[in-house]
């Protein structure tokens, strides 16, 4: 690229990082729904793509001028940010696929960068680095059917959280069987409504005792179907949870983390009470979830930080009922 200024080069090799990243989006999503050896969902495109990102951006921008390796690790970040808010301006990934996705994406195209100054060093001739830019390029593409022959663990994950009510059992009891139509005045702001996830609305029950059914309901006609499976009056309820998914919007949930759907569910939950004596309990909500990726050592840890998040914005709630009644 002789006719190029360095910071022409500079722009160059973030354009053709995004454009890398865009192409392989599109490549990756072609096939919604059915059968292909290449999805979205997939460590091949999930880890891969980041780091031939960072590697071209890094290549390219220091075609004319080495970098140093501060300027490695950082460069890449750019076009990463600049290749997510295109997919997110496109409608190929809904916002908080994005916030999750940012954390990893900004780390692996970090280490795409790093490799593509350790090629320029480990490789004194052109044809050589060549080879290892068209490897890095194509990995991806590589990488997934090999993958695809493997189905997707399964792993069940709980999540427990914990609250100090200053109440009587039974007052908390009647607060957790069933819960009545959460006021506007006594929602909040909370982390897990900012990435998407509906607020809770109510919980009514249906009977009494094991087999009754809770119906609890989120804003945007988001209902679970709560069947009760233990019960302890005044201190333990169980129920198995089923998202009627037939009734959900499409446009509720992003399609790669729809509770019921192929990646993420959630199973059962409890709310137990722990009497502390003098009025005081502590009330305990856990929860198991189902997750089947094919990176879960990634996926658990938001999956866990949103539920938490979410079941400790339902705790609050209880507790300042309680502590009113």
């Amino acid at each position: 690229m002789p006719s190029l200024t360095h910071k022409q080069l500079v722009g160059t090799g973030a354009i053709l990082g995004v454009a890398y990243g865009l192409f392989a989006r599109l490549m990756f999503g072609l096939h919604k729904g059915g059968e292909t050896v290449f999805e979205v969902m997939s460590a091949s495109f999930i880890s891969g793509v980041p780091v031939a990102l960072g590697f071209i951006s890094v290549w390219f921008g220091e075609y004319r001028e080495k970098y140093g390796w501060t300027r490695r690790v950082l460069t890449p970040w750019v076009p990463s940010l600049m290749f997510l808010a295109c997919c997110l301006a496109l409608v190929w990934e809904g916002l908080i696929c994005v916030i999750l996705w940012l954390p990893l994406t900004l780390i692996l195209s970090s280490v795409g960068g790093i490799l593509a100054g350790l090629v320029r060093l480990a490789f004194p001739s052109a044809r050589g680095r060549n080879y290892c830019v068209a490897i890095v390029v194509v990995l991806p593409f590589l990488a997934a059917p090999i993958e695809s022959l493997r189905q997707a663990s399964t792993e069940i994950r709980r999540v427990e959280t914990t609250i100090e009510i200053n109440a009587s059992p039974e007052t908390v009891w009647r607060e957790i069987k069933s819960v009545p139509r959460i006021a506007e005045s006594e929602q909040s702001f909370n982390f897990s409504h900012l990435l998407g996830f509906p607020r809770p609305v109510e919980a009514v029950l249906e009977g009494s005792g094991i087999g009754a059914v809770r119906y609890a309901r989120f804003e945007g006609n988001v209902l679970f179907l709560e069947r009760i499976t233990e019960w302890k009056e005044p201190s333990r309820i169980s129920f198995s949870i089923k998202a009627d998914t037939k009734n959900i919007p499409p446009t509720t949930f992003d399609e790669h983390v729809t509770i019921g759907g192929p990646y993420f569910d959630v199973l059962n939950g409890t709310y137990w009470i722990e009497p502390l004596g003098d009025r005081r309990v502590m009330l305990h909500l856990s929860s198991d979830q189902r997750l089947s990726t094919r990176f879960n050592f990634y996926s658990h840890l938001w999956t866990e930080a949103l539920m938490a998040n979410l079941q400790n914005y339902i705790l609050r709630i209880i507790k300042v009922r309680c502590e009113k009644t």
